[in-house]
């Protein structure tokens, strides 16, 4: 069984403006940080972008992911339409196609896709976790809210969970 990473919605249309460049380059530091760690192993990391709103006037740049995020040469896009990034889109296949079984969600926003999605990964039969210092949201309590209520994986149990896979 592979882990995933799914990385949502960190574009420049959600993040500048709203959230401040200090919560946008910490949060990043932690995905870059895991990122790294699943693609030395060989394992999936996916950029989940929203497209919801966009047409042929939609400032391109707008959409792309933040410069703070590293994107590998290997990473999966999925563009999505709706909240969950599961929601009428082929990441269920993609994620089955890997072989991947756990799944940990990162990004923005914290009370919205990414908790979306992680209940769409649950009700798909995924084992799912939020990655620890790794979402953000225009909305403070909204984070703290999430890591309460919700399963949280931290980048060492990651660590450890990587030097297991045979």
């Amino acid at each position: 069984m592979k882990i995933g990473l799914l990385i949502v919605d960190m574009q420049n249309v959600y993040l500048n403006g709203y959230v401040e460049k200090a919560k946008i380059r910490e949060a990043s530091e932690y995905i870059n940080y895991v990122s790294n760690m699943m693609r030395d192993k060989e394992q999936t990391v996916i950029h989940i972008q929203d497209m919801d709103g966009a047409d042929e006037d939609t400032d391109p740049e707008a959409r792309e992911i933040v410069p703070e995020i590293v994107v590998g040469p290997k990473d999966i896009r999925v563009e999505k339409l709706y909240s969950n990034g599961f929601w009428k889109t082929d990441l269920e296949q993609v994620l089955r196609d890997q072989g991947v079984g756990f799944i940990v969600v990162a990004g923005f926003s914290a009370e919205y896709c990414v908790t979306f999605t992680t209940n769409g990964a649950l009700e798909r039969g995924f084992q799912a976790a939020i990655l620890q210092r790794g979402i953000i949201s225009a909305n403070n309590e909204a984070v703290s809210s999430t890591y309460r209520d919700r399963h949280v994986v931290s980048y060492p149990a990651i660590k450890f969970m990587l030097s297991e896979l045979v």
